[in-house]
């Protein structure tokens, strides 16, 4: 049985599955899959073949061990699609000839793919791990997509052996609205490595306000506009540099253009995160719907000075200093706090980037997570195993905060 390797300490064949190889996600998954080839592990990928970016091969040679299991995939639509018959089945295809002992799934269509397959696979299958990075999780309660999201989350809960949330947030909502005592729970946060503590200085030509990130109306971009608009309207225009690609481009571009702003702000593309860090002297997050971003990680490390909206996972990051943080979907609000950041000290400034850095260094880091997403997998192989009759499966506690 594949599937009782491991936990004597040799070697596992680990598959992750997700969609798109872009933001925080692909990130985490980079990170998780080079610790682990590091570590002796043998590691492959499977992705959606039709994203075509020029970030994929600078993050895939950070692997320096190597994909032994290679990196697989097929065209993966975003939605739910009848294609998605077509790329399970060559998943299915890859997966029986890999033989892994864990496939980890990442973000809903990582997760369906990943457990999908164990309802026709027998006891002698992977082990199936599964971490939402967000996704289905950030659609608001009550609505049809909730519902519907939840409902399927619920039905993959059944071929679920352990699940490795990435923040107590997203954990707090899945017991919330799925619930269920299938599968170990594990909280494991999104962690950074020692060289991004190297603090940056913005550059002399530097904006105001910088965003990283997607364009899309979940990060609560229009917000940062308007807010941009009132400081003008209060004699204190700003320029802000916005950084990523997105679905919401235009629509953003004709808000600037509604508000008057367009000329302060400006749309660069995206580009790696600390040469993005450059950019800007103030770092803006004014989601509306996060997991664990990792572009507050990032800043946080390199000593960027931030203001953040208090959703989601963003209060874990800040931890004793999450009293920093603001409502989103207020423009007035996030206005007052930038420029009120803006006007801080520089020894005021430098002080309170040191202690969010100082905080982010001791919870925040990259072995921390690979340790605790090994530990996740041997238990949910553990629980596995074959046992004489009558024996109780051993117990292995949870550690998903209990809902609020």
């Amino acid at each position: 049985m594949t599937a009782v390797r491991g936990l004597d300490g040799r070697k596992l064949r680990i598959i992750h599955v997700f969609r798109a190889p872009l933001g925080g996600l692909f990130r985490h998954v980079v990170d998780l899959a080079a610790e682990q080839a590091e570590r002796g592990h043998e590691v492959g990928l499977f992705y959606d073949s039709a994203f075509r970016g020029d970030n994929v091969a600078p993050a895939l040679a950070r692997i320096k061990a190597g994909l032994s299991l290679g990196v697989h995939g097929c065209p993966i639509k975003r939605s739910p699609h009848i294609s998605d018959i077509g790329a399970m089945m060559k998943f299915i295809a890859v997966s029986r000839r890999l033989k892994p002992d864990i496939v980890h799934g990442h973000g809903s269509k990582g997760g369906l793919y990943a457990r999908a397959p164990a309802f026709f696979a027998g006891p002698n299958g992977p082990a199936r791990a599964y971490t939402p990075h967000g996704g289905s999780f950030n659609y608001q309660p009550g609505t049809a997509e909730h519902r519907l999201y939840m409902a399927i989350e619920k039905l993959l809960s059944l071929a679920t052996d352990v699940f490795l949330f990435e923040s107590a947030y997203i954990a707090r909502r899945y017991q919330s609205y799925v619930g269920g005592e299938r599968g170990l729970k594990r909280v494991v946060a999104n962690g950074v490595g020692p060289a991004e503590f190297e603090p940056i200085e913005p550059a002399p030509d530097a904006a105001d306000l910088l965003y990283v990130g997607e364009l899309r109306a979940a990060k609560g971009i229009d917000t940062l506009l308007e807010a941009v608009a009132r400081a003008s309207a209060l004699g204190s225009p700003l320029r802000a540099v916005l950084v990523g690609s997105g679905p919401d481009k235009e629509v953003l571009t004709a808000e600037a253009q509604r508000l008057g702003v367009a000329r302060q702000i400006s749309f660069v593309g995206p580009m790696p995160t600390r040469q993005a860090f450059r950019l800007g002297r103030l770092l803006v997050a004014p989601s509306r719907a996060e997991s664990l971003p990792y572009v507050l990680l990032e800043a946080a490390a390199a000593r960027l000075p931030i203001v953040a909206t208090n959703v989601g996972g963003i209060p874990e990051i800040f931890g004793p200093y999450a009293d920093r943080l603001g409502p989103c979907d207020d423009a007035a609000n996030l206005c007052g706090r930038i420029l009120s950041a803006l006007s801080l000290a520089d020894a005021e400034r430098q002080r309170q980037c040191a202690d969010l850095a100082t905080y982010v260094a001791a919870n925040f880091s990259i072995k921390s997570m690979v340790d605790s997403v090994m530990d996740g997998y041997r238990a949910a192989l553990l629980r596995r195993q074959p046992r004489p009759a009558g024996q109780a499966a051993e117990k292995t506690p949870s550690t998903t905060p209990t809902a609020p």
